[in-house]
């Protein structure tokens, strides 16, 4: 009997066909300088080998063809990101080693050592620099390291099919959502893992209250009516960069946003829905456990429920929100030029 193997999306993690940087050759940042990427290694005895003791931030590297310049977005907010997880994980030594004139600073020299002229994005990571430490972390030394890498797709940009996992998302109160540490991303593996195997994209986390939370790597959003909704933060989510960038806009637009408890079952009634995330941009979400994304109408004279040609395609909203979302990125937009650090 011929075995059934499920369909993987053949998009997932893939770099653009168009790029000219490959990480595998660029020059990388690690304790406090500037080496080959091939040798930004740390030992496999450290804490963060061992124990998953480092926090990070990724943030969007935009290259504007029109005016040969190269922009980092939100890249303060990125900073205080790797601030305000370093507090939450008690790294007590990057702040005082680390401001935020020195972090652009490096960012600076990274990026002109790449010679980047395309969109990418920068890992930072901060970590406990320690052999054989224990699970200890307050005082010991924190270090830093970073690169840069293309684009590409972690999901696909034209619509993803995802599922709810079978996995609960860690709760705040096991590894603090509000932080991004490496150590919990155990747990959305294996949710990526279960969604690959079974045929989707990607997955969408519940809490241990059975309260949606968010996608593996990205926020969530859904669209019912003229409402744009998204998971409070009180939900065990990350509350990310560019979900805060997401909200403001659509606010912007006079589009009304609501931060609410969100159930399962309402996922599948939604008009719309998308996940937002630095790598993962505004992606549409098509299906949701296999029920197609899109509003139901009525037919005239009937009270049967009718599913319209459109539907598991990008609504309204979301393509909206991802128009606004590129200008803003590239520039075009003036009262969003704040946002951008030029490189």
């Amino acid at each position: 009997m011929k075995k059934n193997t499920p369909k993987i999306s053949p998009k997932a993690a893939t770099p653009s066909a168009k790029t000219k940087l490959s990480y595998a050759t660029s020059t990388a940042y690690l304790r406090d300088a500037f080496v080959p990427f091939k040798d930004a290694q740390v030992n496999i005895a450290s804490s963060p080998f061992l124990y998953g003791l480092t926090i990070y931030t990724v943030f969007n590297l935009i290259w504007n063809d029109k005016t040969n310049t190269l922009n980092a977005f939100r890249l303060k907010d990125h900073y205080k990101r790797l601030a305000l997880s370093a507090k939450v994980m008690d790294f007590n030594n990057f702040t005082k080693e680390w401001s935020y004139e020195r972090f652009e600073t490096m960012v600076c020299e990274l990026v002109a050592k790449n010679n980047i002229t395309e969109d990418a994005l920068v890992r930072v990571s901060v970590f406990v620099d320690a052999l054989l430490a224990g699970t200890k972390i307050h005082d010991l030394p924190n270090a830093v390291c970073a690169y840069v890498y293309p684009m590409g797709e972690i999901v696909p940009r034209s619509g993803i099919n995802v599922c709810v996992s079978s996995w609960r998302r860690n709760a705040d109160n096991a590894i603090p959502s509000r932080a991004k540490v490496n150590g919990a991303y155990a747990n959305v593996s294996l949710m990526k893992n279960e969604a690959l195997l079974n045929g989707y994209d990607d997955a969408i986390a519940l809490n241990d209250a059975g309260y949606v939370t968010e996608g593996t790597v990205a926020n969530l959003f859904l669209v019912r009516g003229s409402e744009l909704i998204t998971p409070a933060g009180n939900f065990d989510i990350l509350e990310g960069i560019t979900r805060d960038t997401i909200i403001r806009i659509a606010r912007n637009l006079g589009i009304t946003v609501t931060e609410r408890s969100i159930s399962r079952s309402e996922l599948y009634i939604a008009e719309e829905a998308f996940i937002s995330g630095s790598s993962a941009r505004i992606t549409p979400v098509l299906s949701i456990d296999r029920r197609v994304i899109g509003p139901v109408e009525v037919s005239a004279g009937t009270t049967a429920g009718k599913t319209p040609p459109n539907t598991g395609q990008i609504g309204p909203i979301t393509k909206r929100l991802m128009s606004e979302y590129e200008a803003l990125q590239k520039g075009i937009i003036g009262k969003y030029k704040s946002w951008l650090t030029k490189l």
